[in-house]
């Protein structure tokens, strides 16, 4: 039962995360939460996850650096 509403809410999110890729929004944020309700039960998405997580914190401290200046 858990397993389902967790596939369900990541499969919202990511539609979401979709639906705002295309129209103005907050699209990296939702896929990050789908990503992270899947990888509760998918090693795969636990990947993608951390992947997304280093590339987030980079383009922060990135942002960070310019805006410093």
């Amino acid at each position: 039962m858990k397993k389902c509403v967790l596939v369900l809410v990541g499969s919202l999110f990511m539609l979401l995360g979709l639906f705002f890729a295309v129209v103005p929004g907050p699209s990296l944020i939702f896929f990050i939460a789908g990503l992270m309700c899947f990888s509760f039960y998918y090693p795969k998405a636990r990947h993608y996850l951390a992947i997304c997580q280093k590339a987030l914190t980079k383009s922060c401290a990135f942002l960070d650096k310019k805006l410093a200046r």
